[in-house]
């Protein structure tokens, strides 16, 4: 039982700190206003993709943590969760979407290293983040066309 508060822990920080930040941050007029590209899913996907997405992150700190890997991989996943935090202030509340590229290309960076970093010690942890860079790699490319439509 002792081994799972921290995955608790994990959950609560990672899923409730997004869910914080989204519910803070949630797209407006200004968004609204922007041209975007014909790829752009429809709004009522965001959460429940990103619900998904922060428990697989939640899970596989979690499992680093439990690994006693207080250095690369987990100084890595601290970066990647900051980075990811970020974003959302940055495009949707300070309406700043160069800036925010910039942030999600870090981010998308940030998740190739973990993966990287984690593949031999813990190769689940590894698989865990693979949607999550799929999904970034996507929001990457919509970020950038929406700063190059507007």
């Amino acid at each position: 039982m002792t081994r799972f508060v921290p995955l608790i822990l994990f959950l609560v920080l990672v899923v409730g700190g997004g869910w914080l930040i989204g519910a803070n941050t949630a797209p407006g007029e200004w968004y609204d206003s922007l041209e975007k590209p014909a790829f752009n899913p429809p709004g009522w996907l965001f959460a429940p993709v990103w619900t998904v997405l922060y428990i697989l992150i939640a899970v596989a700190g979690w499992r680093t943590w439990m690994r006693k890997d207080t250095g690369g991989a987990m100084t890595i996943w601290w970066a990647q969760l900051g980075l990811n935090f970020l974003w959302s202030p940055l495009f949707f509340a300070l309406q700043m979407p160069v800036a925010a590229l910039i942030v999600i290309i870090a981010l998308l960076l940030t998740i190739i290293m973990f993966i990287r970093t984690t593949w031999h010690p813990d190769r689940v942890s590894a698989f865990l983040f693979v949607p999550y860079l799929a999904w970034v790699a996507f929001a990457s490319l919509l970020n950038a066309s929406i700063v190059v439509l507007n």
